[in-house]
């Protein structure tokens, strides 16, 4: 595949950077430096544009903010890694997307995820009742670890990810791969990324190992047998300064940022 375009629309853990509080109420940043425009971080979320449409990959509570931010006209499907609150709460302003194209939206995720979205988005998932759209309707589309389906126009492998409590999915398409809210890995999931040219991955945090989120040597590890090249780190939390990480990573990988585009032979 050619032309494959990545936006980073978010690039945060799950409270974002800065989090609600800090001295002032103004945020807590830690130890991120809050005058660099590129450690402000909305919650992760990606859309992959390919020559015969856009796969929007999740959608974050900050989904309104990213979308404007980064004058997304049209998405064409949705991939859901999981169903934490910070992947799917901005769920809601997928009927202005629904206007947009003017049908219903297929939802591509497993069964266990697509059973956490009926429960607490049972009405999106109701029968479109044309015309219009005053409430989000998509169409689920049921997948398995392992499995290629077409998305938005776009060959997309998916592949499980160890979550700590819950399963995730990863994804894999022409180039570039994509794997976010994860701890461990398994050779299937290696599998599904060797050859792989870019690779966005989570990052939480600088140092201590964390119960559901890679840290940064954990992820290098990741790194050095994936071998792609270029590896962009992303849901990067409050130890994860754009600065410290820009001057201390080994060559071909860097710290993503909200609004970065990625452009993928």
């Amino acid at each position: 595949m050619t032309g494959l375009r990545v936006c980073l629309l978010g690039t945060g853990g799950s409270a974002g950077v800065p989090q609600i509080g800090g001295p002032d109420g103004a945020g807590d940043w830690g130890v991120c430096d809050g005058g660099e425009p590129r450690n402000r971080r909305s919650r992760a979320s990606i859309i992959i544009a390919g020559q015969g449409g856009a796969l929007l990959v999740d959608t974050s509570p900050d989904l309104h903010g990213q979308m404007l931010a980064n004058r997304v006209q049209r998405v064409d499907a949705i991939l859901y890694t999981h169903a934490h609150a910070d992947h799917v709460a901005g769920l809601d302003d997928v009927r202005i997307l629904n206007r947009l194209t003017g049908r219903p939206l297929d939802a591509f995720a497993t069964e266990h995820t697509l059973g956490e979205l009926r429960r607490r988005f049972e009405y999106a998932f109701r029968p479109w009742e044309p015309p219009g759209f005053h409430r989000p309707v998509m169409v689920p589309r049921p997948v398995t670890p392992g499995e290629t389906h077409l998305m938005a126009d776009m060959a997309v492998t998916v592949f499980d990810q160890d979550h700590g409590f819950v399963r995730t999915l990863g994804l894999r398409v022409g180039g570039f791969g994509y794997s976010t809210d994860a701890v461990a890995l398994d050779d299937a999931a290696f599998a599904a990324l060797d050859g792989v040219d870019t690779w966005v991955v989570g990052c939480f945090q600088r140092h201590a190992p964390h119960r559901t989120h890679a840290w940064l040597d954990l992820v290098l590890a990741w790194v050095a047998r994936v071998k792609p090249r270029r590896t962009v780190l992303t849901h990067m939390g409050l130890d994860m300064d754009w600065s410290w990480l820009t001057a201390n990573l080994p060559p071909g990988v860097e710290p993503g940022y909200d609004g970065q585009v990625l452009d993928i032979a």
